[in-house]
């Protein structure tokens, strides 16, 4: 039969419906808080979720929030409460829930709701992206996560003034409405056409660096800021420039006040050098339900080793380090070793490069010190390790092959 958690912190309701499901047959796993039913979903998927509403350290709606963020989502959870409303039971509906039990619950009603809730197909495909959402322990994420949906609500272009550590991706998948359309302009190369725009109809579009984008990328991020009412867009960039250093670039000064008009400064990874941590392992949960990895999970150590890098490349740099540690480990937990193994700075593996070596030998040595830096900091993105390295596509496979390191074209529209 069925995995069914139950949530709750009266013990005499957990007792009460865990005896009655066993009857029928299921297996049952209790948990008397929010914190000990993550700790369930993070080492298992049940089958179904009741879930309390009421709970003395997170409430049920906000853990049912932050499954839906993290992409945990993936189970039928059916909620409860004995001082519930008609407001309450419609959120939690639109969060994900599938049902909503008053208490006290009757004995029909209870599994009525658990027979729905096992019929219902499995979630299918990825996860959706992490939002800020997903870390609700952290204070400035929550209040970053509360400006940006404060400003989208009156402005559907959001420019995020950033620097080293850059969380821009992060905030801007916050602004993504579920299941909607996201398109990185940075990666489109050619004119853009209202037929892109039109398939993009009520999503996001992204620039993760404005100084960044060529003559032809400006244009077609001039062509979409005209067009965003009538497509149910919204933009959000990210730069470390000033306006008037971009138009000393040469950027159109019509354009780059029309971005500028609306902007928040977020936290780097290192002003929330203290959440690494929480985020460090929310990435690893997403990218486990994912299936893009085995399923993993840190020791303290190693995550208090993630919380001592500097992270210059931010979020996208983090979450490849996670993503690599996933899979460069063959046990179960991430130990403080495989971090020292796997995430040696950049500047510390050029000093293997030997300067007594020809000079054809060397440059080669620096040459696969740098790309395997820049492919980790990438996630192995190729349109990004292009734009960095400053390489035309084909000449950049080229010498990735030369080199004998292996960038995924799977990967493009990472």
């Amino acid at each position: 039969m069925a995995n069914i958690l139950i949530v709750d912190d009266e013990v005499g309701i957990r007792e009460l419906l865990s005896e009655i499901l066993r009857d029928e047959g299921h297996d049952v796993v209790l948990a008397e808080n929010a914190a000990a039913a993550r700790a369930v979903r993070n080492a298992r998927r049940p089958d179904l979720v009741l879930l309390d509403i009421w709970m003395p350290d997170t409430d049920g709606i906000t853990l049912l929030k932050e499954w839906s963020a993290n992409g945990q989502l993936n189970m039928p959870v059916v909620m409860m409460s004995g001082h519930g409303t008609i407001d309450t039971a419609v959120e939690a509906t639109r969060i994900g829930a599938i049902d909503y039990l008053e208490k006290p619950i009757g004995l029909q009603k209870l599994l009525s709701a658990v027979k729905r809730g096992l019929q219902r197909p499995a979630a299918p495909g990825a996860p959706a992206p992490l939002t800020l959402a997903a870390f609700t322990r952290s204070a400035p994420l929550r209040e970053l996560q509360r400006l940006v949906q404060q400003v989208v609500v009156n402005s559907r272009v959001l420019l995020l003034r950033v620097g080293p550590g850059s969380i821009a991706e992060l905030a801007a998948r916050s602004v993504q409405p579920k299941a909607a359309p996201w398109l990185d302009l940075a990666t489109v190369s050619a004119a853009l056409d209202v037929n892109q725009l039109q398939a993009g109809q009520g999503g996001v579009l992204f620039v993760g660096e404005l100084a960044r984008l060529s003559r032809t990328q400006q244009k077609n991020l001039a062509f979409a800021l005209e067009r965003l009412e009538r497509y149910d867009l919204r933009l959000v960039v990210a730069t470390d420039h000033t306006l008037e250093s971009l138009v000393r670039e040469g950027w159109e000064e019509a354009l780059a006040v029309r971005l500028f008009e609306v902007s928040l400064a977020p936290p780097s990874l290192a002003d929330v050098r203290d959440d690494l941590p929480e985020i460090a392992a929310q990435l690893l949960l997403h990218l486990v339900e994912a299936g893009e990895v085995p399923r993993r999970h840190f020791s303290t150590a190693a995550l208090n080793a993630l919380r001592a890098q500097p992270w210059p490349g931010g979020y996208a740099e983090l979450r490849a380090a996670v993503k690599s540690l996933a899979l460069g480990t063959l046990d179960e937990e991430i130990a403080l070793t495989d971090v020292r193994r796997l995430l040696i700075p950049a500047s510390e593996g050029a000093v293997a490069v030997s300067l007594d070596q020809p000079l054809r030998e060397a440059r080669e040595a620096f040459e696969r010190l740098y790309f395997e830096h820049h492919l980790r900091l990438e996630g192995n993105n190729m349109t990004r390790l292009a734009e960095k390295s400053g390489l035309e596509r084909t000449h950049l496979y080229r010498k990735l092959k030369q080199l004998g390191l292996h960038g995924s074209r799977r990967s493009e529209e990472a």
